[in-house]
């Protein structure tokens, strides 16, 4: 994928509208007017949403009669997938670093403390 295209993808993923939208869609195909209807938006409004989530490929649209049911794409998540992966996997190697040091400088923790007055053994 493309630096544009995965711009665009986190560009749709940015708006917490989108997000819900394709919450929705996971569950599978809607037509518009459902998946407008938790939204105190206007129908244009809900289009445009729609519109980026198509432009980054995360949505597709067909016709069916009058409806246009829209449809999650998720093959279209894998390249933000893995932008992701190859930090999770670097963010977990300085993690292991830094436990490492850690043990190195840190004092041992004690095992069992004396109990203090009126607590029990």
């Amino acid at each position: 994928m493309r630096s544009n295209d995965l711009s665009l993808v986190f560009s749709a993923l940015a708006d917490p509208t989108r997000r819900a939208i394709l919450a929705r869609l996971s569950s599978g195909e809607a037509p518009v007017k459902d998946l407008a209807e938790p939204f105190s938006l206007s129908g244009p409004a809900v289009t445009k949403h729609l519109k980026v989530l198509e432009r980054a490929g995360l949505i597709s649209r067909r016709r069916d009669g009058q409806l246009r049911p829209c449809r999650l794409e998720p093959h279209a998540l894998e390249p933000a997938a893995e932008w992701f992966e190859q930090y999770r996997a670097m963010w977990e190697a300085q993690l292991d670093r830094l436990g490492e040091h850690l043990k190195t400088v840190a004092p041992p923790h004690p095992t069992k403390t004396k109990a203090t007055k009126g607590e029990r053994r």
